[in-house]
C-alpha cells in the first residue's frame, strides 16, 4: 500500500512542472515564437515567510529578423505570473521577468539592451 502511495506521489511530482513553446511566424527570415511554463510548488517548511503554495507561470515571446546576411536583430518578452494571489492581493508580485532587444553580428557577436539575464 506504501509503494502504491510513494508512485502516485512521484508521477504527481513530475507531471507538476510543464512548459511549452509554438512558432507562431516564421517567413522571409522573421521568426516569432510562443512559449509558456507552469510549475506547481508547494513548500512546507516552519519559516512563516516560505512555507505554502509558491505556483507560478511565465509566458514569452521570442523573435528574431534577418536585418542583412551580417546582421540580425532580436527581442525577448517574458511574464511571471504568480498563481497563489488571491483576490486581495491580485496581480502583487507578478512582473516582467524578461525585456531586451539586440544585434547579432556575425564577426562579432551579440550585443543587446533592457532587461536580460545578467
Amino acid at each position: 500500500m506504501k509503494l502504491k502511495i510513494v508512485a502516485v506521489v512521484v508521477t504527481g511530482l513530475l507531471a507538476a512542472n510543464v512548459a511549452h513553446a509554438a512558432e507562431v511566424y516564421n517567413k522571409d527570415g522573421n521568426k516569432l515564437d510562443l512559449y509558456g511554463k507552469v510549475t506547481a510548488l508547494r513548500y512546507f517548511t516552519d519559516d512563516k515567510r516560505d512555507d505554502g503554495d509558491k505556483t507560478y507561470a511565465r509566458l514569452g515571446f521570442k523573435g528574431e529578423t534577418q536585418i542583412n546576411d551580417q546582421m540580425i536583430g532580436f527581442g525577448h518578452w517574458e511574464y511571471d505570473f504568480k498563481g497563489y494571489n488571491d483576490e486581495a492581493n491580485g496581480s502583487r508580485g507578478n512582473k516582467t521577468r524578461l525585456a531586451y532587444a539586440g544585434l547579432k553580428i556575425s564577426e562579432f557577436g551579440s550585443l543587446d539592451y533592457g532587461r536580460n539575464y545578467g
